[in-house]
């Protein structure tokens, strides 16, 4: 498998430069996760498949699924591709490769950890900053067009906010000096992750159900259908820091009375 996967890291290191690869490259793999399993949820919507784990019964119609893809595909042409462009430099300067050899899986998990910790406490921070009343009023309130998210809504955001909270998400390779190959993977789950917590389904096969400490979609759910004063549940992937802060304290009363409601019954 090892050697399989060096096989192919030499392809394209051939035919494509690092510049190439760590730009474009970078843009392409991110679009095609991100679209592909964003549009998972829409389906779900459109179809009324797996409809009992729907967090929220309200449906999104078919014109704002458009509007969210349109202006998505915007964002991300203006704002996302220019900035991992003009970064490239910055990265290759911290220590960002493409060549062979791969790092060893050792290396690479213990990366890819160091990076979910560090995004996790960074994205809190600057999330919960951003639900102070002037930053929500000018910037975050395009994030929460959306009570009832789906799966593309984890991406749709004021270009502001894509900047300031992008750093989160490259603060731990910026730090580290990864191989492409890393990086790339980080990337592809931390979209993974983000999609997840905005799809509004609390589906039986979601991480939440099986890993200690994660959100997922219902944690994150709750964040998008309450007013902006009163939300907390303000990580990006682990609940650790809204628990030690207090700021899933309304989360958690109203999973205790759905608790109590369900024994009841």
């Amino acid at each position: 498998m090892a050697s399989l996967l060096e096989s192919g890291w030499l392809y394209i290191i051939t035919h494509f430069s690092e510049f190439q690869l760590a730009t474009f490259g970078t843009f392409i793999l991110h679009e095609s996760f991100f679209f592909l399993s964003g549009l998972v949820s829409v389906f779900f919507e459109r179809t009324g498949l797996f409809s009992k784990y729907k967090i929220q019964k309200k449906l999104n119609t078919p014109d704002v699924h458009r509007r969210c893809i349109v202006r998505l595909i915007m964002y991300h042409v203006c704002v996302n591709l220019p900035v991992i462009i003009f970064s490239y430099p910055a990265f290759r300067y911290m220590g960002l490769k493409s060549s062979l050899p791969l790092p060893p899986w050792t290396v690479i998990l213990s990366q890819i950890v160091l990076y979910f910790i560090l995004e996790d406490f960074v994205f809190y921070w600057g999330h919960r900053l951003l639900h102070t009343k002037l930053l929500y009023k000018h910037i975050h309130s395009v994030h929460h067009e959306y009570a009832t998210p789906f799966g593309l809504t984890s991406e749709y955001a004021h270009p502001a906010e894509i900047l300031f909270l992008g750093f989160a998400t490259f603060i731990g390779p910026a730090l580290t000096g990864p191989h492409l190959f890393t990086l790339w993977l980080w990337m592809v789950l931390r979209v993974l992750e983000t999609v997840e917590a905005h799809c509004g389904y609390d589906l039986p096969w979601s991480p939440s159900n099986f890993l200690p400490l994660y959100g997922g979609a219902e944690f994150h759910d709750f964040h998008h259908r309450v007013l902006y004063t009163k939300s907390g549940n303000y990580s990006s992937t682990f609940i650790y820091m809204d628990w030690l802060f207090g700021t899933d304290k309304d989360y958690r009363k109203l999973k205790a009375i759905e608790d109590q409601v369900v024994k009841q019954n």
